[in-house]
């Protein structure tokens, strides 16, 4: 078995059921990184990386606690396409170094890294595979409004232009779950777990 693990993508547009699939893989044993929420504690607990957002963003990013101020984050940062990218350029490398040592410490043939956006930002090449999940666009945006009451059909459509269409997706990834109502995800997710098991016993 390799000294370290394989390095394993997985993501999928919002409301795919990339989170619900992630669950079955932890089930199984696998170690698994959300990318997502590790970057919302780091930009909370990292002291550089408040620093830089700081720096880059005014005292207002953070409340006098220290904490995050969300509401300024949001309003003026993700409403504006050149403070997306800075913010990103930031965030980024802060998860990428957080989630190798995350990686390094785990005893496992292969980890998991749950993010949204593993092709978007390219921190899918540092990957030795990605698994995409899959979910028609009408479903997928149903899945959201149920669970999410807060949210409207237009923001999910502003989330879903900035993501990468999902036949690109799928063109990119090793492997495809597809999670539609006849066919079963466990089954697909044991599939690709035997896969990935002969993969790091290379």
């Amino acid at each position: 078995m390799n000294s370290k693990p394989f390095l394993i993508g997985i993501t999928g547009g919002i409301g795919s059921g990339k989170t619900t699939v992630a669950k079955i893989f932890s089930i199984l044993g696998i170690p698994i990184y959300f990318a997502d929420d590790r970057a919302k504690w780091l930009m909370s607990n990292d002291p550089a990386l408040k620093d830089q957002i700081q720096n880059s963003f005014g005292n207002n990013s953070y409340h006098e606690d220290g904490s995050l101020n969300r509401e300024f984050i949001a309003s003026n940062v993700f409403g504006n396409i050149e403070n997306i990218k800075t913010i990103n350029s930031l965030v980024h490398p802060a998860v990428k170094s957080d989630f190798e040592q995350w990686a390094k410490s785990q005893e496992s043939p292969y980890v998991l890294k749950e993010a949204a956006l593993l092709f978007e930002t390219g921190s899918y090449k540092e990957l030795d595979r990605v698994i995409t999940v899959s979910s028609p666009l009408r479903i997928r945006i149903n899945r959201v409004l149920l669970r999410d009451p807060h949210r409207n059909e237009e923001q999910l459509n502003a989330i879903i232009d900035q993501q990468m269409a999902e036949e690109e997706k799928i063109q990119l990834s090793d492997y495809v779950i597809k999670n539609i109502d006849n066919k079963l995800l466990i089954p697909q997710a044991l599939k690709i777990h035997d896969k990935l098991l002969l993969l790091g016993k290379k």
